[in-house]
C-alpha cells in the first residue's frame, strides 16, 4: 500500500454530485483502489489522514474564509490537484449570489443572518490555487472521470473532448432541435460530455458542462433572444444556471440585462 499513489477525494461548497459520481463507477472504481491508495474520501471516510497526496480530486466552490485557508494547504500536500464538476470549475448554481446584493440575500434567507460566515461571491477553485486540469459537468461524466484519474496516474495529459454538445449531437444522429423544431439550445457554446442526455429528449441543451473553447456566445444568444423570440430576460437565465459563473456565460447575460 505504501508504494501505490496516494489519492484524495475533497469537498468544498457543492451537492456531493461528482462525488458520488465516483462511486457510480463501480467495477471500474475496483480497479482505481487497485492501483491507488484512497487516503481520503468524504463519502467513505471522517478524517482525512497527513499528506502529501499524489492527486486531489476536488468539488465544489469556494464560499467561506475557511475554504480559501483549507484549499491552499491541499495545494500544498498535493502534487496533483484536479478540480471535478461545475461547481468547482465555475462556481456552480451558487455563483447567482456573485450578481445579487449579498447581504440583502442573507436576510431574506437566514434567521439569524449574523451567524453567517460566508464570502460575498462563489469562486471556483482555480480562484485561488493552481489547478492541474478541471473536469467539468454537472454531474461529472464518470468515464472523463476515470480518464483524469489514469491519465494523472501516467503522467499524461487527459483525453476529453473540447469540441462543443453539437459535434456529440451529430455523432449520435440526433436532429438538431434549433434547426427542426425552433428550440433554444445552449449546445452550441457547451462542451460536450454529458452524451446528449436533453438532446436526445428533444430538448435544448442546458450547459451543464460549461463553455467550450472559444464559445461564440455573442452569436448564440443574439439568435435565441431575438430570432427565437425569447426575448432578453429569459436568454439571460439560460446563462445562469449549471456554470453562472463561467466567464463567457456569465459575459453574455450580462449583455442581455442590458437590454
Amino acid at each position: 500500500m505504501a508504494d501505490k499513489p496516494r489519492l484524495a477525494v475533497w469537498k468544498f461548497s457543492s451537492c456531493d454530485g461528482c462525488q458520488l459520481s465516483l462511486l457510480d463507477c463501480e467495477d471500474e472504481l475496483l480497479a482505481v483502489a487497485g492501483a491507488v491508495e484512497i487516503a481520503y474520501f468524504l463519502e467513505a471516510t471522517r478524517t482525512p489522514p497527513e499528506g502529501p497526496y499524489d492527486i486531489s480530486l476536488v468539488e465544489g466552490s469556494i464560499t467561506t474564509p475557511a475554504d480559501s485557508v483549507r484549499i491552499a494547504e491541499i495545494r500544498r500536500q498535493s502534487k496533483t490537484v484536479i478540480s471535478i464538476g461545475a461547481c468547482a470549475t465555475s462556481g456552480g448554481f451558487q455563483a447567482l449570489r456573485n450578481i445579487g446584493d449579498y447581504d440583502e440575500i442573507v436576510r431574506n434567507v437566514y434567521a439569524h443572518p449574523e451567524y453567517i460566515d460566508a464570502l460575498k461571491t462563489s469562486t471556483p477553485i482555480s480562484s485561488r490555487i493552481h489547478v492541474d486540469f478541471e473536469l467539468r459537468g454537472c454531474p461529472v461524466n464518470k468515464h472523463q472521470l476515470l480518464e483524469v484519474v489514469a491519465a494523472s496516474l501516467a503522467g499524461r495529459r487527459p483525453n476529453v473532448p473540447n469540441y462543443s454538445q453539437c459535434v456529440e449531437c451529430k455523432r449520435s444522429g440526433i436532429v438538431c432541435v434549433m434547426v427542426a423544431h425552433g428550440t433554444p439550445c445552449l449546445g452550441p457554446v457547451t462542451q460536450a460530455g454529458c452524451g446528449s442526455l436533453c438532446t436526445s429528449c428533444d430538448r435544448g441543451c442546458y450547459g451543464c458542462f460549461g463553455p467550450k473553447e472559444e464559445a461564440n456566445t455573442r452569436s448564440l444568444g443574439k439568435r435565441i433572444s431575438e430570432d427565437f423570440g425569447v426575448g432578453h430576460r429569459a436568454t439571460a437565465d439560460m446563462f445562469r444556471t449549471f456554470n453562472a459563473g463561467a466567464e463567457p456565460f456569465r459575459r453574455e447575460a450580462l449583455r442581455h440585462d442590458e437590454h
